[in-house]
């Protein structure tokens, strides 16, 4: 039970200072740390601009972790996410230079846009904590954590997830980043100021 105790106190720390920039959301902050602490991955699905970058950013400060974005395109290959192995030409030796997937954090953005190549590439990731390149395996760091996004409005140039890769997200959610119906007051009275900021200083350009 205090093992217990601990994990809560600070689950609840890194909340509070999460919902410093992600504001009414502590339920979908919780279930992101549930699936860090349970090592699997979170699904979102969402449009853009809510905040999932920054909730990805957020959570990764405030637990001193490598944060890194990978933005998938159709023509992104698999070496373009694990990493490459570079000849050096001084040491006459081949030298591995890893890719923004061997970061702690990492969202990867619209992730059904990639090749069913490169979502293979990420499974290995996800499911074993380990990618290889060229023969050789690399463990990832801990604690490990992909948050993989995919837009509901927009399917053109879009392919379909392995059931394998979203089998591997614990928490898959949906619409989670919607603007709260009920800001806090406080937040609501600096909304007003700042409302009010603009309106004069629109009045005055007048």
């Amino acid at each position: 039970m205090a093992d217990i105790s601990i994990v809560k106190a600070v689950s609840d720390r890194i909340c509070d200072n999460v919902e410093t920039v992600i504001i009414g959301k502590r339920t979908e902050v919780q279930t992101t740390l549930l699936a860090l602490l349970c090592e699997g991955h979170l699904l979102i699905e969402d449009v853009p601009g809510v905040g999932k970058t920054m909730l990805a950013r957020a959570i990764s400060r405030s637990i001193g972790c490598e944060f890194r974005r990978i933005q998938f395109t159709p023509d992104m290959l698999p070496s373009d996410v694990t990493g490459v192995s570079v000849f050096n030409q001084k040491t006459l030796e081949f030298e591995f230079r890893p890719g923004p997937i061997m970061a702690q954090i990492v969202l990867t953005d619209e992730i059904n846009r990639a090749t069913p190549k490169t979502q293979a590439a990420l499974l290995e990731a996800m499911e074993e904590r380990q990618i290889t390149v060229d023969g050789t395996t690399y463990p990832m760091k801990r604690p490990f954590l992909v948050m993989a996004t995919q837009n509901p409005i927009e399917y053109e140039g879009t392919r379909c997830l392995k059931r394998s890769l979203t089998a591997s997200c614990c928490a898959p959610l949906s619409a989670i980043l919607q603007r709260p119906k009920k800001l806090p007051s406080s937040t609501r009275s600096a909304s007003r100021i700042l409302s009010r900021a603009s309106s004069r200083s629109s009045r005055r350009q007048n």
